[in-house]
């Protein structure tokens, strides 16, 4: 029991984290959009809350993954070493929306928090050259992020010891959660731009604004949290009461 209430407590703190700077940033402009745009990317910050987001994916999969927690017993490096193997086949026994939905949109959101600290990013959808630059650039983020919570340090591989059994690792997480964030961050910015938008103008309900913004965009909800924003968040569109 001490356990359980320790890992509910640990999910509550880093779900709630983020979020506590919120107010303070919907009063004034973040500093990533105040730099100008020959300014390099911000590769610590980037780093950094993508730590985050990996803190919040590995709370809740302690929380709520009981063959998870199983394993988090045992001797730490022997188990992770022998967790950490080269694929033999496509699958990892995940179901598919786990593998063709879930691990796109937290790649997504990896994107988007590089996205958020290259100050040279679009913010919304073009099809301009910079702007499929800038995706590609957040598709190979997404890919190391990726990479590190398969067999990194942090990883379902160290938390868990997913890859012990061989039939529990696949080349689909490497090669889908890259691949589909680059897919789905496209497909939000367009949904962002040419529907969210549209919608925002003619919804009056600022509750409803709020649920249209976290439906049509999970990467971002995902990386704004994370980031220590509200999950709504998009610069320089504040929702406001009318």
């Amino acid at each position: 029991m001490p356990h359980r209430c320790a890992t509910w407590f640990v999910l509550v703190v880093l779900l709630c984290a983020p979020l506590t700077g919120s107010i303070a940033a919907a009063q004034e402009p973040l500093a990533i959009g105040s730099q100008d745009d020959n300014d390099g990317t911000d590769v610590l910050g980037a780093f950094g809350d993508s730590f985050k987001l990996l803190l919040i994916e590995h709370a809740w999969r302690i929380a709520f993954q009981e063959k998870t927690r199983a394993e988090l017993g045992g001797k730490f490096w022997l188990d992770y070493q022998r967790s950490v193997r080269m694929p033999r086949q496509w699958g990892d026994t995940d179901a598919g929306w786990v593998n063709y939905l879930g691990h796109p949109i937290h790649g997504a959101g990896a994107g988007y928090i590089w996205l958020d600290h290259d100050p040279s990013a679009p913010g919304e959808f073009s099809l301009t050259r910079r702007y499929w630059t800038s995706r590609v650039r957040a598709m190979v983020f997404a890919g190391a992020y990726s990479l590190q919570f398969e067999i990194g340090p942090l990883s379902e591989a160290s938390l868990g010891n997913v890859g012990m059994r061989p039939e529990t690792t696949g080349w689909v997480d490497h090669v889908i959660t890259p691949v589909g964030a680059f897919g789905l961050i496209v497909v939000e910015d367009a949904l962002d731009r040419y529907v969210v938008r549209w919608t925002e103008e003619r919804v009056p309900n600022i509750f409803l604004r709020m649920l249209i913004r976290l439906a049509a965009n999970p990467g971002r909800t995902l990386s704004n949290s994370a980031s220590g924003r509200s999950p709504w968040h998009r610069d320089g569109r504040p929702i406001a009461w009318r």
